[in-house]
């Protein structure tokens, strides 16, 4: 069975090229989320296999957000997507329950491998 993914980027173009490289490689996205509230609230309402949660975001950003939904849900899987240089941000995210994280740009096989890795 195909899992779901919610995506969770401030800039439609990113969520865009994750849709269609998860896509291609029979991945069902079944929610958006431009902010880091807006994917608490998705989060729960969708209940995802996956979140593929940016860093860096208006309102709430990831590692916020990141927090609550293991609040929410301590099971959950999320993997951190972050610009070259945040490696502070990487860290506390992987401390802060996070699987994995995806450097952008996105290497669409990257992107698929870390997505394979942590929830098959």
């Amino acid at each position: 069975m195909a899992k779901n993914i919610l995506i969770c980027d401030d800039a439609a173009f990113m969520r865009m090229m994750i849709k269609d490289i998860l896509g291609k490689n029979g991945y069902n996205v079944v929610g958006e989320a431009e902010n880091g509230a807006k994917a608490v609230e998705k989060y729960t309402e969708l209940k995802p296999d996956l979140v593929l949660m940016d860093i860096t975001m208006p309102e709430m950003d990831g590692i916020a957000a990141l927090k609550k939904i293991k609040a929410v849900d301590p099971g959950a899987t999320v993997i951190m997507c972050s610009a070259m240089g945040q490696q502070a941000m990487v860290i506390e995210s992987i401390q802060a329950g996070a699987k994995d994280f995806i450097v952008k740009p996105f290497q669409p096989d990257r992107v698929i491998e870390a997505v394979k890795k942590v929830v098959g």
